[in-house]
């Protein structure tokens, strides 16, 4: 029973890309989930000042800053791996070093975007 196993997490490198297809699933379904946010916002409004205020305060915290940030960036950050699918469905960008590129595009540029939407945010 001298049976090949099959390769498993441990005789992979992880690269760049490789995270980079991880986070796309994770973002994905962070910002599915992240509607959930998005509904309690709008029973907020629809419930009355009270709630709203109390919605107000929790969003305000540093916590939901930080979740806000970070929903932000998922938007981002999934907008490129989608482009960098979308350039994949045309038979383009597959070469190493290709894929390489996009997938450093799809961290920095949802980083950059991130970065530069709060600030314009904060700044008008």
């Amino acid at each position: 029973m001298n049976k090949p196993l099959s390769p498993h997490l441990s005789i992979y490198k992880f690269k760049l890309s490789l995270l980079m297809s991880i986070a796309h699933r994770i973002t994905g379904g962070a910002l599915y989930m992240s509607m959930l946010i998005f509904t309690v916002f709008l029973i907020s409004l629809t419930m009355g000042e009270k709630y709203y205020a109390l919605y107000s305060f929790i969003a305000g915290s540093w916590l939901g800053k930080l979740a806000i940030i970070g929903i932000t960036w998922a938007i981002f950050h999934h907008m490129f791996g989608g482009i960098r699918h979308f350039i994949w469905d045309t038979g383009r960008g597959f070469e190493i070093k290709t894929v390489d590129q996009l997938a450093a595009l799809s961290l920095f540029g949802g980083i950059i975007l991130t970065i530069l939407y709060w600030l314009i945010f904060y700044i008008t």
